[in-house]
């Protein structure tokens, strides 16, 4: 009776333990982009976990770009679409910083990526609503300190070494 009494003690703290300590984290990456293999350079999120709520794994990443890179994208709006990349994709990416979101900023989240990807028409501007923007206002949701200096717009990773500078709680290495 002791030792079911035990295991039964044991296997209540390891639940507890494992709902206590359930959390997504949200890891922001950029891309260096080479013209010569046809990605330009870019910024996404990487969010994984368990959602503390529903135990519900998060494995999922989001990023903003253009439906179709073409001259037009220079001058105007273009359609947009929410990029998601391939795991091997995001082993060749620079992981900035992390930062670990509540269930309610998860959720507040996907409905902005959700709001951004539901747009009507042309939505990806270059110079007002690209993926600096779109990681921007995702970062404001986690509480971070954001701008969008004009000189770093089609910078993503000097963009997010600035982030980084921005909110020292991070603990951020600046990425060369």
């Amino acid at each position: 009776m002791r030792r079911l009494l035990y295991l039964l003690f044991a296997a209540l703290t390891l639940a507890w333990t494992s709902v206590a300590s359930a959390a997504v984290t949200m890891h922001f990456h950029s891309f260096n982009g080479s013209v010569l293999f046809g990605r330009y350079p870019h910024t996404f999120v990487v969010l994984e976990g368990t959602l503390e709520a529903s135990g519900q794994r998060v494995e999922e990443n989001f990023g903003w770009s253009a439906k179709r890179v073409t001259p037009a994208v220079l001058s105007r709006p273009v359609e947009h679409m929410i990029l998601v990349e391939k795991p091997r994709m995001i082993g060749k990416t620079n992981r900035h910083f992390s930062v670990r979101l509540s269930d309610d900023q998860y959720r507040r989240i996907k409905a902005m990526v959700a709001n951004w990807r539901d747009q009507p028409g042309a939505y990806y501007d270059l110079e007002k609503r690209n993926c600096i923007h779109f990681v921007g206002e995702i970062g404001r949701i986690a509480g971070l300190r954001i701008d969008y200096p004009d000189n770093m717009l089609r910078r993503p990773k000097e963009w997010l070494n600035h982030i980084a500078t921005l909110n020292p709680r991070l603990g951020a290495r600046q990425i060369d």
